[in-house]
């Protein structure tokens, strides 16, 4: 077994103390996500992992691209078929994470997910490139399949079919809601003792919020 033992970094770049943090945990999520955007070492600041529960009792994880936020929550889509799409509809709870190591940050998200309205789908389905479409035409998500050249053909077939016509959202393809109740954000200071705040609804269904031992 490898020794990882000496593989660490102390982390000294920015703190999160209480006076410092937004009432909201939203306009907090705002404030880090747009200095993640402004930060040149992180490619795909909106990249996010999502953490479901599987029919057979196992939690699953998955990167995908958060494409919207707002005080309601935040929004992805993907196929509703898929492995992910069978879990959320079983069981809407997920887990969301987003790891900024060049700011030494994460945000960790409890939220329950609901579909989001068959026309802001069909509205965002038609922004994304034709090539786009056409994958979420040619991938039946999540199925065996008998080789990568059976996705090369099925495009080239479609590329043709839809040359001279718009791509159609297909019905099993669409958007999720995630509407948080309780968000951590993380930020990584010297010697592990690490800030974490962590906001979370009150009684009256009010955010509050509360630092964690690191």
């Amino acid at each position: 077994m490898e020794n990882l033992y000496d593989w660490r970094q102390n982390y000294s770049k920015s703190q999160l103390l209480e006076d410092q943090i937004s009432e909201s945990p939203m306009e907090q999520f705002k404030t880090w996500f747009e200095q993640a955007q402004a930060c040149e070492a992180l490619t795909e600041p909106n990249a996010m992992s999502v953490a479901s529960l599987e029919a057979d009792g196992s939690l699953r994880t998955r990167m995908v691209l958060l494409k919207e936020y707002s005080k309601e929550g935040f929004v992805f889509y993907t196929n509703y078929n898929s492995q992910k799409g069978l879990a959320l509809e079983a069981h809407p709870q997920v887990s969301l994470h987003f790891f900024w190591p060049a700011l030494e940050r994460q945000i960790s998200i409890s939220a329950r997910t609901e579909k989001l309205a068959e026309n802001i789908s069909d509205g965002y389905f038609s922004q994304r490139p034709k090539g786009s479409q056409l994958g979420a035409l040619v991938s039946n998500q999540s199925s065996v399949i008998p080789s990568r050249d059976y996705l090369e053909e099925r495009l080239t077939q479609l590329e043709k079919e839809y040359s001279d016509r718009e791509v159609e959202r297909p019905l099993y393809w669409g958007g999720y809601l995630a509407r948080p109740y309780e968000i951590e954000f993380w930020q990584g200071r010297e010697n592990r003792l690490h800030d974490r705040i962590r906001y979370r609804f009150d009684e009256n269904m009010q955010w509050v919020h509360e630092r964690l031992a690191p």
